[in-house]
This record gives structure tokens, C-alpha cells and sequence, in this order.
């Protein structure tokens, strides 16, 4: 300490143009490596963190899911089904939308026109395909629709826990069928999980999704905490919870939906 202060006394300018330069070349080199540090003093907060939520969708996972069931009730046809949601979706840019339009895409349909888009934000859809009224959505968005979707109850909790993301298809207030998309793990998110917690960091994961599917791909990337069913409104509000109970955090996301959690 003496000869730090002998130091001070000697160059306080070197010093004082020392401090912002490494912050400025550190924030530098975060930014070439896909990070962006906020301010010198988010820098100074960062080594009193004890936890880490991370989101799924395109943080732990790969962000880009594929079509890998689609179930129609006895009175439909799956490709007539397929085909209507394909056309229902191709005004949304949700990466779930595009996995279903790429595997229309792949059984080369042609789409049909929609007279009515509507998103409803963290449900699903709503759109009119050739004088069919369509929704396309999680459980939430058909119990809110007062659509009775018990006849997939089975298949929707056998998919959920392969780590799949199940949605219903609703076509003129009935029931029609259930499709599922995967998401891949990064590969990386295994090691980078297991060195955040060997840094003494616990780990949280945050998602829309339903338990059973985030649990699936929790214990995949080795994470043991998880906040699911968190709509994209609620994210912000599920980090100020953790602040208010003491936590030091940091988020990691990417999509826009993260955005006010990432204020936070």
C-alpha cells in the first residue's frame, strides 16, 4: 500500500488515464466476443454476482426448433392440418412459426391466404384461413378460448418431458390436433454451465415454457433451478423478484422478449 501510494503521488495521470483505458479496451474486446458490458460500473458490479439466469430460447438452446410431431384428431387430415397452420403462421416471426414453415416447405405446400393474423403474445395465434377461424397456441391461450383440449392431456405431458414445446390447433372453436417443435442444446452449454457453477455461481433457468419441458432441458445442461411458464411481460418481473429476496444477478437472453429483463 505504501508503494501504492508513492505511485499516486508520483503519476496520478498515468493512473487516472490507466483506469478508463483498460475498461475501454476490456468493453472492446467483450464486444468482439458477443458481449456488451453496459458501463464501467456494470463492470465493477459484475465479480459480486452469485447467480445467473440464463434463458432457453437461443441461450441455451440452438433458437432454432423443428417440427418433430403433429397429431390431428380422428376428423382431420394431417396434411389438410399442417397446410392450415403453415398458412396461419406465415405472418408471425416466431422462431416456433418458422420450424412449421419449414417443414411445410419441405412437403411442398402451397399456402393459403389469410384474411386475419392476430399474435397474442406469449399464447400463440389467432387467424382466418379460408373462412376457417384457426388458433394455434399453448394450454393457456385454448382454456382462455374455453376450447376443451383434455383429449391430448396424455400426449401433451409425454411430450413435454422429451423437452419438446407442444402447441394446440384449435379450427372453429373445436379442438383439431396437437404439434410439438424441438430445440436443440448448444453444445456448448453443458461446459459452460458447469464452469459458471464451479466459479461458485448458481444457475437459474427462465422460460415461457411449460415445467416439464424446461425440467427436461435443465437437466440436460446439468441446471437443477427453474423458473417456467413465465410469460414474456413476466420475465422482468421474476428478476425483480430474485433481486428483492437478495440475489446479485446477471441474465443472459437474446431475443426481444428479454429485453425488460435485461434492464432490470
Amino acid at each position: 500500500s505504501i508503494f501504492i501510494a508513492v505511485l499516486v503521488i508520483a503519476c496520478p495521470c498515468a493512473l487516472g488515464l490507466a483506469t478508463p483505458t483498460a475498461i475501454m479496451v476490456g468493453t472492446g474486446k467483450g464486444a468482439e466476443n458477443g458481449i456488451l458490458i453496459k458501463s464501467g460500473q456494470a463492470l465493477e458490479a459484475a465479480y459480486q454476482l452469485d447467480t445467473i439466469v440464463l434463458d432457453k430460447t437461443g441461450t441455451i438452446t440452438v433458437g432454432k426448433p423443428s417440427l418433430t410431431d403433429l397429431l390431428p384428431l380422428s376428423a382431420f387430415n394431417r396434411s389438410d392440418l399442417l397446410r392450415l397452420i403453415a398458412s396461419a403462421e406465415q405472418h408471425s416471426e416466431h422462431p416456433l412459426a418458422q420450424a412449421i414453415l419449414e417443414a411445410a416447405e419441405e412437403e411442398e405446400f402451397d399456402l393459403l391466404p389469410v384474411s386475419h393474423f392476430e399474435a397474442i403474445v406469449g399464447r400463440g395465434l389467432a387467424a382466418q384461413v379460408e373462412g376457417k377461424h384457426l388458433l394455434v397456441g399453448n394450454e393457456s391461450l385454448m382454456k382462455e378460448k374455453h376450447i376443451d383440449s383434455s383429449a391430448f392431456q396424455e400426449q401433451l405431458l409425454e411430450l413435454s418431458q422429451e423437452g419438446k414445446t407442444a402447441m394446440f390447433v384449435a379450427i372453429d372453436g373445436q379442438l383439431a390436433g396437437i404439434l410439438a417443435v424441438a430445440d436443440e442444446m448448444k453444445s456448448s452449454s453443458l461446459k459452460a454451465v458447469q464452469e459458471l457453477q464451479s466459479m461458485g455461481l448458481e444457475v437459474i433457468m427462465l422460460t415461457g415454457d411449460r415445467e416439464e419441458t424446461a425440467t427436461a432441458i435443465a437437466q440436460k445442461a446439468g441446471i437443477k433451478k427453474v423458473i417456467a411458464g413465465v410469460l414474456p411481460d413476466g420475465k422482468a418481473a421474476a428478476i425483480k423478484n430474485l433481486q428483492e429476496a437478495g440475489e446479485k444477478l446477471a441474465m443472459v437472453g437474446d431475443g426481444i422478449n428479454d429485453a425488460p429483463a435485461l434492464v432490470q
